[in-house]
């Protein structure tokens, strides 16, 4: 009875998750984009200084959890 109960729950959640959607499709670009020369699509948003600070962090994580684990033993 148990793994009956863990099918049906399995198959409600495939089920209710066939209808969610993150989001539609993007508009169609305005005329004359990309005329200039090569453009790329978008926003053009620098992401550069965010790696660094994601690396940054992690770097720092992971030296404190060394050195705890240094210090622990």
């Amino acid at each position: 009875m148990k793994n009956l109960k863990i099918i049906l729950a399995g198959i409600f959640l495939l089920f209710l998750s066939l209808g969610v959607f993150a989001q539609g499709n993007p508009p169609d670009p305005p005329d004359g984009h990309g005329e200039e020369g090569d453009q790329d699509p978008g926003g053009q948003a620098p992401i550069g200084a965010g790696t660094l600070l994601l690396i940054g962090l992690g770097a720092a994580y992971g030296g404190k959890r060394v050195y705890d684990l240094k210090k622990k033993s």
